[in-house]
C-alpha cells in the first residue's frame, strides 16, 4: 500500500525583501550597491568605500555639472544590458539563445559588472578602484562597459537561434 502526499505550492517566489534607503544619500539604489559591495559582513567599511568612491568621482569630474550620485546611477545606466544570452541544448547541440533581461537582473548584472571590474583594476585603494571604473563606465569605457558591448554582440550573432527561446 503506498501513500502518496500531494503538496500544492500557493506561492512558489520568494518574498522581495525591503531595503532600507542609505543614511548619506536617502537611496535604496545605493544600499543595494553596498550590500553586494560587502565582504565578510563589513558594511560600514563597504559604505565608507563607496561614499570615498563618490568624492573621488566629484574630483575627477569636477567640469560636469551632474552631481557624483548622478554620475554613478548615469554609469550604472550605461552598463545595464538589455539582451542577454543563455545556454540551451537542442539534439545534442548547445546553442546560445539570446534572451531580454527582467528589471531587477538587469540592475544586479551591472552593480555586480561594475563591482567585480573595479576590483580586478589596479589602485591603492578599493575606493579609487571603484571611483575609476565608474568615471570609465560614465564615460563609455572600461571593464564593465566592454562586457555589456560583448553580451549585445554575442546576441546579434546568435539572433538566429531566438526560436528555440524557452
Amino acid at each position: 500500500m503506498h501513500i502518496y502526499i500531494i503538496v500544492e505550492w500557493e506561492n512558489r517566489s520568494q518574498k522581495k525583501r525591503i531595503l532600507l534607503p542609505d543614511p548619506k544619500y536617502n537611496d535604496t539604489l545605493v544600499t543595494r550597491f553596498v550590500n553586494d559591495l560587502m565582504v565578510s559582513g563589513k558594511k560600514s567599511l563597504s559604505y565608507k568605500i563607496f561614499y570615498d568612491a563618490l568624492e573621488i568621482v566629484e574630483k575627477k569630474t569636477e567640469n560636469e555639472e551632474l552631481k557624483a550620485l548622478e554620475i554613478w546611477k548615469k554609469a550604472l545606466e550605461k552598463i545595464t544590458p538589455a539582451v542577454e544570452v543563455r545556454s540551451r541544448r537542442v539534439g545534442g547541440a548547445t546553442f546560445q539563445i539570446p534572451q531580454p533581461v527582467r528589471d531587477s537582473r538587469k540592475v544586479s548584472i551591472s552593480i555586480k559588472n561594475m563591482i567585480g571590474f573595479a576590483r580586478k583594476r589596479s589602485g591603492r585603494s578599493m575606493s579609487e578602484k571603484l571611483a575609476a571604473e565608474i568615471v570609465a563606465a560614465y564615460n563609455e569605457e572600461g571593464g564593465a562597459y566592454k562586457k555589456k558591448e560583448d553580451t549585445h554582440r554575442m546576441a546579434e550573432a546568435n539572433k538566429a537561434y531566438s526560436h528555440f527561446r524557452f
